[in-house]
């Protein structure tokens, strides 16, 4: 017998897998909920586009997710031995940026930025750097329009020169105390390999690629005359990052000895080079060329994969050379905002005439849209509540709900929120099929996809593709789990795939009546998104949304 485990690091939370590699099995698997700030992430009341994290966060729940693990396999077979786990894979959200010293310690666990916002880690969904990220693009497009091209022609304030080169400027203290800066997946691979020195920790092709500007193209990361003409710190910051970066089928060390003593692990096993959940989660759902994966969480995140040569996506989050399979380019887009979207309304919006509890509202709500047609509500909204990731790649972009009456009730706006995301996925892989990338099926993982038969059944309708769900709930620590045990020399990640990769019985088939009405709210629905979020259109209104955001910024730090 052989296993792997699988961590997988989301926003809230992190959680483990353990699997036998023969047949899949999934023999144990723990949750743990970050216990810093609210429900993980570390907030700033006075900017709403502040999201950190608390790095002990990270290594607490390792522990607990692996022993947990460790123990529920043991219950399940009593001839499981630790000594037989081969390897441990891991995926976390990204970019998320972890200031570090010389040694590869998190500036956050010194005492002396132990309570300071800004040495923490900055959690992918912050968007402070927004400014920045203009500033990235506008500099790329004059100087190295190559950069923007493979990243969907915007940069983003989600992703890594964005975040550094605003701490830099908030900051002077923490940035100059900052010998360098390492993604969480990169850092807690390290940190189980037992050596974090930023200079010689594997560093991910996938966060590398997707969020960096690197590409084998252009040598690695960004050239120093780019850096130096956004400011001549990151110019001399590129010496203390990296050269290279790696595909996570490769060792990014092995488990150390005190790692190893605290887990009940075998020191020495592997440690695969870390990525990102969605890409991983792709890998656990079985990605292939033609096959696009969707990962619906709190936000989402669509993957798939092409030849070598394929055309440049604009608006997309990155084309990147092994980010996802090895050997084949992975494609990313995504949404910003869906899981979390509808948990904001359930928390905030919907009555208590609905339920006590946010799981009793869900479930009457679920209950009410089940029974409704499409467009019966009226209702038309913009899923932007947190931003424009694909395919405008705008942050600065807000919700928008069109329709409202008297008469509106909670459930139909949930089912008109539901239908934005779907409209927002539907427009993210036309994109993608207009410019030649194959979608012939789309597999859907998460536990929306499991659990809201309603919103894949809205999917199918809206998209007018066949929607399959992977049996998995944890496709994300699947695909950690299969690395590592790739990694560790124990196959091939197809054959890998083909063994342990299973979907359920049940298909959802686009309704042909449904389908032709969703047409027909498309066509409204991309009247919308062109006027709020399209630039340089004559009538454009994205003015609004962003006007909005700076009355709101200043009359905040006037208080």
């Amino acid at each position: 017998m052989k296993y792997a485990i699988g961590l997988d690091y989301g926003t809230n939370s992190c959680r483990s897998l353990l699997i036998d590699l023969s047949t899949g099995e999934e023999l144990g698997s723990e949750v743990f909920a970050y216990p810093s700030g609210t429900l993980g992430i570390l907030t700033d009341p006075s900017d709403p586009n502040v999201a950190r994290q608390n790095p002990q966060d990270y290594l607490d729940g390792c522990e607990v997710i692996i022993k947990a693990a460790l123990a529920q396999a043991k219950a399940k077979r009593a001839d499981f031995d630790p000594a037989d786990v081969v390897g441990i894979g891991v995926d976390t959200t990204g970019s998320t940026v972890i200031p570090v010293d010389e040694s590869g310690l998190p500036l956050a666990l010194k005492e002396e930025f132990s309570d300071n916002l800004n040495a923490q880690v900055w959690l992918w969904k912050d968007h402070t750097a927004y400014e920045e990220a203009e500033e990235i693009t506008r500099l790329a497009g004059e100087m190295r329009p190559q950069y923007l091209a493979k990243c969907g022609g915007t940069y983003s304030s989600e992703w890594w020169w964005s975040k550094i080169l605003h701490i830099k400027r908030i900051d002077a203290a923490v940035y100059e105390a900052s010998y360098s800066f390492v993604e969480h997946c990169d850092w807690l691979t390290a940190e189980l390999a037992g050596d974090t020195n930023p200079l010689t920790l594997k560093r991910s092709i996938c966060a590398a690629g997707h969020k960096a500007m690197y590409n084998a193209q252009w040598g690695g990361l960004p050239d120093e005359e780019f850096l130096e003409k956004l400011d001549p710190e990151l110019a001399a910051l590129r010496a203390r990052l990296y050269q290279t970066a790696h595909a996570s089928d490769q060792l990014a060390g092995r488990l150390s000895g005190a790692w190893a003593q605290k887990l009940g692990l075998p020191a020495g096993i592997a440690i695969a080079v870390g990525a990102f959940d969605c890409h991983m989660g792709a890998v656990g759902a079985g990605v292939k060329k033609g096959t696009l994966v969707k990962v619906l969480g709190t936000s989402t995140c669509d993957i798939t994969v092409a030849d070598e040569g394929i055309a440049d996506v604009p608006g997309l989050c990155g084309q990147v050379d092994s980010s996802v399979v090895p050997g084949l380019i992975g494609v990313e887009a995504g949404q910003s905002a869906v899981g979390d979207l509808f948990l904001w309304m359930v928390h905030h919006i919907v009555p208590e005439s609905y339920g006590a509890s946010a799981d009793e509202k869900f479930a009457n709500m679920g209950a009410k849209i089940a029974e409704m047609k499409p467009g019966e509500s009226g209702l038309l909204a913009l899923d932007w509540n947190n931003g424009n990731r694909t395919v405008l790649t705008d942050v600065r972009l807000s919700g928008l709900m069109l329709g409202q009456t008297l008469h509106t009730q909670a459930h139909e706006i949930y089912r008109a929120y539901i239908e934005a995301t779907a409209f927002g996925a539907y427009t993210i892989i036309r994109r993608i099929e207009e410019y030649g990338v194959a979608v012939n099926e789309v597999i859907n993982t998460g536990g929306l996809s499991l659990k809201n038969e309603t919103l894949m059944q809205i999917y199918a309708d809206v998209i007018g593709k066949p929607m399959k769900v992977s049996d998995c709930e944890q496709t994300c620590a699947m695909g950690a789990a299969l690395f590592a045990a790739v990694a560790a020399g124990e196959g091939q990640l197809t054959d890998l795939q083909e063994k342990v990769v299973t979907y359920s019985d049940k298909v959802y088939e686009p309704i042909a009546e449904n389908h032709a009405i969703y047409q027909q709210l498309l066509a409204l629905y991309s009247d919308l998104h062109d006027a709020f979020g399209a630039t340089g259109r004559e009538g454009s209104l994205e003015h609004v949304m962003k006007k909005l955001m700076d009355l709101r910024d200043q009359q905040r730090k006037a208080v």
